[in-house]
């Protein structure tokens, strides 16, 4: 009994020895921080305050994660709220997405949409998949797609190896293409199996030659692989018009290097255009150029600055022939995604959709070029209100980056550029990576694809059309600064033609 007590005894005297070396240790560290604070110039509020004001970078650091799960309203929230964020999950879960006793939405801010439900609706019965269109009609090897919700361009480098074959194998699965964005083609966007569009951008990444210029045979081989469906040139980005990529060296991997052809573990800064396209007739060349040795449909991506800089390109295009047109226009928006982009570009440059999409469609119609020229609008549409309200004002096709994060399982951590996301997104880090199973989300994917379509056809058939690409202008409906809304089609009449 008594060596009982004197081991416990002898126990506890450890513990006490290790409690109090540990309050000696903790002492010691906050005076040798305050001395450095206190002796330091450069920050002065660890000067002034000195330990205490190391809490504020702490504080303002969390801050970004604690407004978004506790302190922000579900539609307060940029760059996407809660309520959005939340049926991007739900329908990437293939959960319930319905919603109970009311909207959290208010319905009388100035640019809010409402679409018009007609009286006597689309019945199931009635009801009818979205119709096939066909981009680049006059190609060798048009595409023929009946997915109206695509996947937007994001390089493999800006995201990792598991998001991208997650991407590729649940836009196999759902029926949709995959961009595979200006980093070049990854072995995983093969592996998936996915449509791909590939983009060629200002540094042409994957389709260079040792300085920098565009490879025909590069061209040719991409050209030979069915999985290759289209070829879009990136003239500029919602998130940084008139900035080229930025992939920042810590997520410039040996393998990244050697798809891009470039340095390890250096910025990849791209240029801020493609160097021989320096007006609207060598932007043509540039179009017809590509489309003469792949055969296949071409485009290109922009955002929009001004209707003066469509009537130049257009104009050019009448002249030389309707043959010469882009098979399709990708446009961004001022609100789009990225990355890496300087604030100044993020916040300030460029036209948003609203804007800009009726600006390019109505301007097709006027140069009788809208048949020709298939509209892909990019940029924030992750709900099915965005999707359908982009269908009403003419697009043939949205695409979303930043909603197939969602589907991966973004939690919008605004960690993009530093290699450091914490869901495996966009990250090279293994450890990471290792909570993003390709398999798992890729199913996430697909399901986020298929209940888009069902929504947005949902939102048609209360129109009272039979698949979403009947919707116009005429069924939806815009809120004006006295709190009443009016149709679409008042707003955005239609164009005459130019002569």
């Amino acid at each position: 009994m008594t060596e009982g007590v004197g081991l416990f005894a002898n126990v506890m005297g450890i513990f006490a020895g290790i409690f109090v070396a540990l309050i000696l240790f903790a002492l010691l560290a906050v005076v040798f921080v305050y001395i450095i604070d206190r002796t330091q110039t450069k920050h002065a509020i660890r000067h002034n305050y000195p330990v205490v004001g190391r809490f504020r970078y702490l504080f303002e650091h969390l801050g970004e994660f604690f407004r978004q799960y506790f302190f922000a309203l579900d539609r307060e929230e940029m760059p996407f709220n809660r309520a959005e964020r939340s049926w991007a999950y739900r329908a990437a879960k293939n959960l319930d997405t319905t919603v109970a006793f009311g909207s959290t939405r208010n319905l009388n801010i100035p640019g809010t949409i409402i679409f018009a439900n007609c009286g006597y609706p689309t019945l199931e019965e009635d009801a009818v998949p979205a119709k096939a269109v066909t981009i680049g009609t006059d190609c060798c090897t048009p595409y023929t797609t009946t997915s109206f919700y695509n996947i937007s361009g994001m390089s493999f480098g800006a995201i990792s190896k598991p998001a991208v074959l997650a991407l590729s194998k649940g836009a196999r699965m759902a029926g949709c293409w995959m961009n595979t964005g200006e980093g070049g083609l990854s072995p995983y966007h093969l592996e998936g199996g996915a449509d791909l569009v590939f983009q060629i951008g200002t540094a042409k990444y994957g389709v260079r030659t040792p300085d920098g210029r565009l490879s025909e045979d590069k061209l040719r081989e991409l050209a030979a692989l069915d999985q290759v469906k289209m070829f879009e040139i990136k003239m500029s980005q919602g998130a940084k018009p008139g900035k080229g990529g930025i992939l920042p060296g810590a997520k410039v991997t040996e393998e990244v290097s050697r798809i891009r052809g470039i340095a390890i573990a250096e910025d990849s800064i791209s240029p801020n255009r493609h160097r021989e396209v320096t007006g609207p007739e060598s932007l043509i060349d540039l179009i017809n150029h590509v489309r003469d040795i792949t055969g296949k449909p071409v485009g290109f991506k922009a955002v929009l600055s001004s209707a003066q800089e469509l009537d130049d390109l257009f104009a050019a295009i009448m002249r030389r022939g309707v043959e010469s047109a882009p098979d399709f226009i990708t446009l961004d928006s001022a609100d789009g995604g990225s990355g890496a982009a300087p604030q100044s570009l993020i916040d300030y440059m460029g036209l948003p959709l609203k804007e800009s999409l009726p600006m390019l469609v109505d301007k097709l119609e006027a140069y009788h070029l809208r048949e020709r020229i298939k509209v892909i609008a990019s940029g924030k549409l992750i709900t099915p209100s965005g999707v359908a309200w982009a269908l009403c004002m003419g697009a043939d096709f949205i695409t979303s980056a930043r909603g197939f994060m969602f589907a991966l399982g973004c939690i919008q951590a605004m960690q993009c550029n530093k290699n450091t996301c914490p869901t495996g997104v966009t990250t090279h880090d293994k450890r990471l990576q290792r909570g993003l199973d390709p398999e798992d989300k890729a199913t996430r994917v697909m399901h986020y694809a298929l209940n888009m379509a069902h929504e947005v056809g949902t939102i048609a058939h209360s129109c009272g059309v039979n698949e979403p690409r009947q919707l116009t202008r005429d069924h939806a409906r815009v809120v004006g600064d006295n709190g009443l809304s009016v149709p679409l089609s008042v707003i955005y009449p239609d164009v005459k033609t130019m002569g």
